[in-house]
């Protein structure tokens, strides 16, 4: 998912699940750095724990994530990133997106 913005890609911050087995390999096809958070500091990687709990009204905890559709994938990816944040002044994180690629 991230190879069209690879050169947006600097860092990547994950936790310790086994969904990261492959770090080395995804670090190195974007040549990016992947950093770890520490067991139990989930204030390490707030970013990532917000957008786990949107991702979760769509995907529920506990599912098998080989079973997850394409579909399923792509329309979670489009609600969640068209959907106002209040972080953002209430605009949607695609848009803010676009407006600092055409910034790059």
């Amino acid at each position: 998912l991230l190879m069209p913005f690879k050169d947006h890609v600097h860092t990547i911050t994950a936790d310790n699940g086994r969904e990261f087995a492959y770090h080395a390999e995804i670090a190195e096809a974007l040549d990016t750095t992947v950093y770890f958070a520490h067991p139990y500091s989930s204030w390490e990687r707030g970013a990532n724990e917000n957008s786990n709990g949107l991702l979760r009204q769509y995907v529920p905890k506990g599912i098998d994530l080989r079973s997850v559709t394409e579909e399923t994938i792509q329309f979670a990816m489009g609600r969640i990133n068209n959907r106002p944040r209040k972080c953002l002044g209430f605009k949607q994180p695609a848009m803010i997106f676009k407006e600092l690629c055409l910034v790059a």
